[in-house]
């Protein structure tokens, strides 16, 4: 099997955190020059491409900035910032509850996002532990959604991040999450819930379809009073949305959930009242670096359940 070659390192340094865009221009085209190409793939509106060449803000591998007339040379690379989009900060803190060489485990709060992602750049869970911890070569082992609380694997040094990446690609971290729900009597738990769910590009919320199941949670009742519960839900896969869906199919849909059972307007921004009731509570897994057991738990408390009047605003 032939290796990849890595792409060279970046000659732009982080700007708050998030890294600089890399372009690397595809073998096959025709195009005259950088420029051009540029124009074409980013569609960033008239003028602006030039504008940033004429700035000196797009530059070649050796940090030289690239000019209106530079051909056009297959599997060149240039670089360069994004404009940041106008974000509302999130008023809530990324709290660090593990760190060594290798690793950093964060307690990521609601509203946040993981990593950078559409309009939501600087202000994400990777972006403020690099500025905050001072490790611009931090990266996220994986996803937690942006609406989710809970715990977040990162990496430190980006050569072992794929082994990190491989103990959830490979299933080897056990992940448990805790939910607030209705309560319903007639339901029966602990069961284990086994479906097909698809998630279609540019369609907010995924949906169950008939077909050989790839989506599996383990749904149980923690504890239950005034029409409310706490659930722990386990899931044996990782589909998008997988445990919103299955909680919502059950009849007991997480509260604060815009999506399931139906999407609702979106939310103002800057309006961080009633979060998903969903948390990524306990991380436990092998580290495949130093071998060391880890078991992670984190000690947020949903507001539905603990103070439901505050919560719901």
């Amino acid at each position: 099997m032939r290796r990849r070659t890595p792409p060279p390192p970046s000659p732009l340094p982080q700007r708050d955190g998030v890294d600089p865009v890399r372009v690397r221009l595809p073998a096959g085209d025709a195009w005259a020059t950088v420029r051009d190409h540029l124009v074409a793939r980013l569609a960033a509106g008239t003028g602006v491409v030039d504008g940033m060449l004429d700035a000196g803000l797009i530059v070649d591998v050796t940090g030289r900035a690239v000019p209106r007339d530079m051909a056009y040379a297959p599997g060149m690379f240039v670089w360069f910032h994004r404009e940041l989009p106008d974000e509302e900060r999130v008023p809530f803190a990324v709290d660090v509850l593990y760190r060594d060489e290798h690793v950093v485990v964060a307690d990521k709060p609601h509203f946040l996002a993981t990593t950078p992602r559409g309009g939501h750049v600087a202000e994400t869970a990777l972006a403020r532990l690099r500025r905050e911890l001072g490790i611009p070569a931090l990266g996220a082992a994986h996803r937690l959604d942006r609406l989710t609380a809970g715990l977040v694997l990162f990496t430190v040094r980006p050569e072992e991040r794929g082994a990190y990446q491989s103990l959830f690609r490979d299933k080897r971290v056990a992940k448990e999450y805790e939910a607030v729900a209705p309560y319903d009597p007639a339901l029966v738990l602990p069961r284990t819930v086994r479906s097909r769910i698809v998630k279609e590009r540019g369609v907010l919320a995924a949906r169950e379809v008939e077909g050989e199941p790839n989506a599996v949670s383990r749904v149980e009742l923690l504890e239950h009073g005034y029409g409310r519960a706490r659930y722990r839900l386990t899931p044996g896969t990782g589909q998008t949305h997988q445990l919103r869906v299955h909680m919502s199919a059950l009849g007991v849909p997480i509260l604060g959930d815009p999506l399931y059972p139906e999407v609702t307007g979106p939310v103002a921004a800057g309006d961080f009242r009633s979060p998903l009731q969903l948390l990524a509570r306990v991380l436990e897994f092998t580290d495949p670096v130093t071998g060391r057991e880890h078991r992670f738990v984190s000690p947020r408390v949903l507001g539905a359940w603990s103070s439901y009047d505050e919560w719901a605003g």
